[in-house]
């Protein structure tokens, strides 16, 4: 079958849980075609919300804190979720060019005092650029030949609405069939981040919170897959009397 797996942020809160997933999603590559889709890790996104009122304030203490913070737990995660030195190393420039650019958009917002929109995105996106390259890293350590996309590489276009934007369907649908159609043709897993898109003029934007099922759904619309899956560590939802 043609999945899409989408993992939630307690479900790669740390390098033991990207381990697992990562394990999940070799065992089922075996006999399917997959797309993973993954959140940021844990509660990252609310850090990175802090961030950006932090920024907003001028507080540079609090932001250079936060900035530490993030660095030190997705380093670790990737020590414990990657074992090949030679793997870790590629994640770990990924990583370091992301945690770059999100320092730069924190600490020129602190300067400033101000937080645009677009800013804002750029910062709170960073969340899952930053967790799914370890889930990435976990994959080819396990094996699993796999390719790292941000929702906007993948070809997820949208409106320029940043913080809650829409993606526009008829150009998302056809770039995301022809690419990540290329990519699992041949025989490659794609790991794509939940909750990002990217403008026409190639901005990044969010969806807003739980914009990670919404990448899911639209990419399993986009590739005509059979099923969607999202594994999750909440609570299920109830619609009938079980014992009837």
């Amino acid at each position: 079958m043609k999945i899409v797996m989408k993992f939630g942020g307690t479900s790669v809160a740390d390098g033991k849980r990207i381990r697992h997933v990562a394990s999940l999603a070799a065992r089922f590559s075996r006999e399917n075609q997959l797309v993973v889709v993954c959140s940021a890790m844990g509660d990252v996104t609310d850090q990175l919300i802090s961030l950006t009122e932090d920024a907003r304030s001028g507080s540079e203490k609090a932001v250079e804190a936060r900035l530490a913070a993030i660095r030190e737990s997705h380093l670790a995660a990737l020590k414990e979720a990657v074992k090949s030195p030679e793997v870790a190393a590629k994640v770990r420039r990924k990583l370091t060019e992301t945690l770059a650019q999100l320092g730069q958009l924190a600490r020129g917002s602190t300067i400033l005092r101000e937080l645009t929109p677009r800013s804002r995105d750029g910062i709170l996106s960073s969340g899952e650029r930053l967790s799914n390259p370890i889930v990435w890293g976990a994959l080819l350590d396990q094996g699993v030949d796999s390719v790292y996309l941000t929702g906007g590489e993948c070809g997820i276009m949208t409106d320029d609405n940043f913080g809650d934007a829409a993606p526009l369907m008829e150009v998302t649908s056809y770039q995301v069939k022809e690419n990540l159609g290329r990519i699992m043709d041949e025989g490659k897993t794609p790991v794509v981040t939940g909750y990002i898109g990217a403008t026409q003029g190639g901005e990044m934007t969010t969806f807003g919170r739980g914009g990670s099922d919404l990448t899911a759904t639209v990419i399993a619309s986009s590739i005509g897959a059979d099923e969607v899956w999202i594994w999750s560590d909440v609570d299920g939802l109830m619609t009938a009397e079980p014992k009837t």
